[in-house]
């Protein structure tokens, strides 16, 4: 597949990301880049790079949302979880630069208006007081004794009987 963006590993990432159970809407996707990156692309960008996606056939459109297809789906597996974004999105840039299309596949064909209005509806989001469920959960401090836990006195030893 050529050429190879760094949008194109992104997407692909993110689109994993969101759409684990069931096809993702761009609402979902948009979060899934933020959280990834910090920020999200311009939408032509973010356009061009699902046409090209589709087009060599790694993802697709479908009930109302995107997901990635079996073949997409083989590339983000093989990456470590427990790796660094930057790490994963690089390891998917260099299988996407030895990847060869089975064929064509119909493209998607997203307007930049499309792409404005559901990065502009995650910030709408995020800007309130809802919950992205997209973020992770944080971890809890190793040492931090849980409130009204107190320690035991120890057992006094046993007397014994001659």
């Amino acid at each position: 597949m050529h050429p190879i963006h760094d949008v194109d590993a992104l997407l692909l990432l993110a689109t994993a990301l969101s759409a684990k159970r069931r096809p993702a809407p761009l609402v979902e996707i948009m979060a899934a880049v933020d959280l990834l990156q910090g920020n999200i692309p311009a939408a032509a960008k973010l356009a061009e790079a699902f046409c090209r996606l589709a087009t060599h056939g790694l993802i697709r459109a479908q009930e109302g949302g995107f997901a990635l297809t079996p073949a997409a789906q083989g590339l983000v597996a093989e990456q470590p979880k427990k790796a660094l974004v930057a790490e994963r999105l690089f390891g998917i840039k260099e299988q996407l630069g030895a990847y060869v299309p089975a064929g064509e596949s119909p493209a998607i064909v997203l307007a930049a208006e499309q792409l404005s209005a559901a990065i502009e509806e995650h910030r709408a989001f995020a800007a309130g007081g809802g919950k992205n469920l997209l973020v992770p959960k944080p971890k809890p401090a190793e040492n931090a004794k849980r409130p009204g836990q107190r320690q035991r006195k120890p057992v006094p030893a046993r007397k014994r009987r001659d």
